[in-house]
């Protein structure tokens, strides 16, 4: 039975032996260890040219990919006063009292999926308020959601909603258009 290490072969220890020889530490106190053991090293034969000094490499740091979606934006003051006084037309409503987290979640994805698919502009999801003066845990949930990389492929924005949809208790949310 094998110990599931790989022995090198001749060459590989050469060139390893060659390879170790031609860099030097980072660190005065760094040795330096291997595994092919120093019989390799005084077999290794000795190179024709002289090894030339190691280049320092300087690595760029890595490119940050660009936001697929832009930051979220709320409605614009416009279509706000048009929304509060009914002339702008909220496409699909979403109420969701007496639901859990998850089931909110869930919810809330799928509703926004379904908009998308009807290429709906405008939405509005009831939280609700919360009791007793703190707000609700889906009132403070569903605006972090709505920032996740899973809902940020479908909403532009949100915002509260006017008093007359719920106010506090209730949000706008903008859909973006299908493409294609």
């Amino acid at each position: 039975m094998s110990s599931g290490k790989r022995r090198l072969s001749y060459e590989e220890r050469v060139l390893w032996a060659t390879v170790t020889k031609a860099i030097e530490p980072l660190r005065e106190d760094a040795t330096l260890t291997t595994d092919a053991g120093d019989d390799a090293i005084a077999e290794a034969p000795k190179p024709v040219r002289a090894a030339r000094p190691a280049k320092t490499i300087t690595i760029p740091p890595p490119v940050q990919p660009k936001s697929v979606t832009p930051p979220l934006t709320p409605l614009s003051r416009r279509m706000r006063r048009s929304v509060a006084r009914g002339k702008e037309q909220i496409d699909a409503r979403l109420d969701l009292h007496g639901l859990t987290q998850s089931e909110a979640h869930a919810a809330l994805l799928r509703f926004l999926r379904n908009a998308h698919a009807r290429d709906a502009r405008l939405l509005l999801v009831i939280t609700g308020k919360g009791r007793g003066g703190e707000p609700g845990v889906l009132r403070r949930q569903v605006p972090q959601w709505l920032g996740l990389p899973e809902f940020r492929s479908l909403v532009i924005g949100f915002e509260d909603a006017h008093i007359a949809h719920g106010g506090e208790g209730a949000l706008y949310v903008r859909v973006r258009r299908a493409r294609g």
